[in-house]
């Protein structure tokens, strides 16, 4: 069995200022999708798009500022509301206390779905283009948050059969039996497999939306997967027919993704996402 190596979460000390190892990675999260969403302006639609709907970097960048504010009040919003939400009624203080942890994927999702809303109303782009815009380039990031949950050593995995050749003990799990390193499966699933399958998909012409869909339903499948192996919240445990809290909050993203693509493969025509007219998936 592997010993999980401890690692220091502070990565350098820079006079009385302490970087954590964990905010490097959202940095490099930030860095890698201001260099995915440069490449993707080379992509079509979003190369062939010309005049006032054109896409520049400036874009990219916008995107990725609204992005950060959506991702982090929407990740501690979504986690008070979904996995504490009568702890945080009770002391509504603590909703502030970032430091103590507490982020959750899917609030962070609705967040950023929120602030490329906000981008799209306000550039008059079509919804639909902005959201299959986004969707490739945000798995690397999840990547990079996966590493950094391992590096900190938190959401372990459950008990797996000592026989397992990369089964790991987590002493801070107060548990000496061995586990599954979770943060590494999701970081396989939810981040480097979900980004090739994407970016190989969204090279090609799709009708607007598919891109976007193809993310939901393949994050909600990957991370429902990974569930089985990830130790559930010790404060919530697992919920209806055995379930965890992140296992039912990813079925609406996997219906969600179906139903986005079906719409949009019946409602739009044309296969080509620059064919489509001007305002189609516009917020009104």
């Amino acid at each position: 069995m592997l010993m999980y190596p401890h690692i220091d979460p502070v990565a350098v000390h820079l006079g009385p200022l302490a970087v954590h190892w964990y905010g490097l990675t959202y940095l490099a999260a930030f860095a890698m999708f201001l260099l995915l969403g440069t490449l993707r302006l080379r992509q079509p639609p979003f190369a062939g798009i010309q005049g006032a709907g054109a896409w520049t970097r400036r874009d990219v960048e916008d995107i990725l500022f609204l992005g950060v504010m959506g991702v982090i009040l929407g990740g501690r919003i979504g986690y008070c509301l979904f996995y504490k939400p009568g702890f945080y009624i009770s002391h509504p203080l603590d909703i502030f206390k970032v430091w103590q942890g507490g982020m959750s994927f899917h609030g962070g999702l609705l967040g950023v779905i929120l602030a490329f809303s906000w981008f799209a109303w306000s550039r008059h782009k079509p919804w639909l283009q902005v959201a299959d815009f986004v969707a490739p380039c945000v798995p690397p990031g999840l990547a990079a948050g996966r590493i950094g949950n391992f590096i900190n050593g938190e959401l372990w995995g459950r008990f797996a059969d000592p026989s397992l050749p990369w089964a790991m003990v987590f002493p801070q799990s107060g548990s000496l039996m061995p586990r599954h390193p979770s943060q590494i499966y999701q970081f396989l699933m939810e981040g480097v497999l979900l980004f090739i399958l994407l970016w190989v998909y969204a090279r090609r012409q799709h009708k607007p939306g598919q891109v976007a869909a193809m993310f939901l339903l393949g994050y909600g499948a990957f991370r429902f997967i990974a569930e089985y192996f990830r130790e559930p919240d010790d404060f919530l445990g697992l919920l209806d027919f055995g379930l965890s809290m992140g296992q039912w909050l990813c079925i609406p993203m996997i219906l969600g993704g179906i139903a986005l693509w079906v719409w949009s493969d019946r409602h739009f025509a044309s296969a080509a996402p620059a064919a489509t007219p001007p305002n189609s998936g516009t917020i009104s």
